[in-house]
């Protein structure tokens, strides 16, 4: 019999579990590293959720000033779509970044934490976050996909 090689993987319980439904599941290999403010990975069964490219701009398509004041909108925008769908931002699993500029969001991750808190609160589901050329409205700075599953 051979032993596995790899990390073993733990499930962390979140909020939502505390739910009568079972609600998503932080996936954390065991004895890695916490990461901080996104999951290495979430399991979760039952109706998906899926948004398009979210940017930040308003039901009038004009766009915030700035990229921080573009990310409290998208997410704004994230959390109306969600609610569509009778869902909320514990049922998030995903979230997809497209920035412009690495460095303005590094530059400005203590506000974007705080931001992101203060619309979606202390749940972190799976996240990537990938530079890009430039995004299809030319002023845009931020572009988020999100995926959700609500429990059934």
């Amino acid at each position: 019999m051979t032993t596995p090689k790899g990390p073993q993987l733990a499930v962390l319980p979140t909020a939502a579990e505390n739910d009568s439904r079972r609600g998503a599941q932080v996936l954390q290999p065991s004895g890695w590293p916490m990461p901080k403010g996104y999951a290495n990975g979430m399991a979760a069964e039952g109706r998906i959720v899926v948004t398009g490219g979210v940017i930040g701009w308003d039901a009038e398509e004009r766009l915030a000033d700035g990229f921080v004041a573009q990310v409290a909108q998208t997410l704004s925008n994230i959390a109306a779509i969600l609610a569509e769908a009778g869902a909320g931002p514990e049922h998030l699993v995903r979230l997809t970044w497209y920035v412009v500029d690495m460095d303005e969001y590094l530059t400005n991750l203590k506000e974007l934490g705080r931001i992101y808190r203060a619309v979606f609160g202390a749940h972190y589901p799976a996240m990537a976050l990938v530079q890009v050329v430039r995004l299809v409205e030319k002023a845009a700075r931020v572009e988020i996909e999100a995926t959700a599953v609500i429990p059934r």
